[in-house]
């Protein structure tokens, strides 16, 4: 009922488009418990998990609670998309940590890998902080389009260039809520 209320907010398009589905939620989930799995086998220290604003918010809360080694979390915000479904190129940082990073461990939570020119700007931020580490675990990698030498130490799937929304990704701010990921198409 509260969304009906709210259903002026939300263009007629945008609260009738069927969204194609790409990776449903119960293999979101699934493939989350492995990857937790994978980086409990690795980290007996503590982790400072750091999520990248918006997009990742789902897949973070989802993934650390599922690890058993003792973390500290914070998140930053990179944006090159806008209300885009290309990206801009250009990284602009919009939050930074609030915690010390200094001599930890870090593991950095993106919700994709495309081009690979946020997480480049983000790494190379958080660096600068001197940790102990720090690993990339992203819930979707589009590997063929991947230039980087920066490696990807943890990832959910890989996928086709298509852009794409759900668990916490987003177009115009619209459809982050789905507990799937869907194929957004224009």
């Amino acid at each position: 009922m509260f969304c009906q209320k709210l259903s002026y907010f939300y263009p007629a398009n945008v609260q009738t488009k069927k969204i194609p589905v790409l990776i449903s939620a119960s293999e979101i989930q699934q493939r989350v418990r492995e990857l937790a799995e994978e980086i409990n086998q690795r980290h007996n220290d503590s982790l400072l998990v750091v999520g990248v604003l918006k997009g990742s918010f789902l897949f973070m809360a989802d993934l650390v609670r599922l690890l058993s080694c003792p973390i500290t979390v914070d998140f930053v915000q990179a944006s090159s998309y806008g209300n885009s479904t290309e990206s801009s190129g250009e990284v602009t940082m919009v939050k930074d940590l609030t915690v010390a990073a200094r001599d930890k461990h870090i593991l950095l939570v993106e919700d994709i890998v495309d081009t690979g020119n946020t997480l480049q700007a983000l790494y190379w931020h958080l660096e600068s902080y001197q940790p102990k580490s720090l690993q990339i675990c992203t819930l979707l990698f589009k590997k063929h389009k991947y230039r980087l030498s920066i490696p990807i130490d943890y990832y959910g799937f890989t996928i086709e260039d298509q852009f794409v929304i759900g668990y916490g990704m987003d177009y115009a701010e619209q459809f982050r809520h789905l507990d799937y990921i869907g194929i957004y198409e224009t």
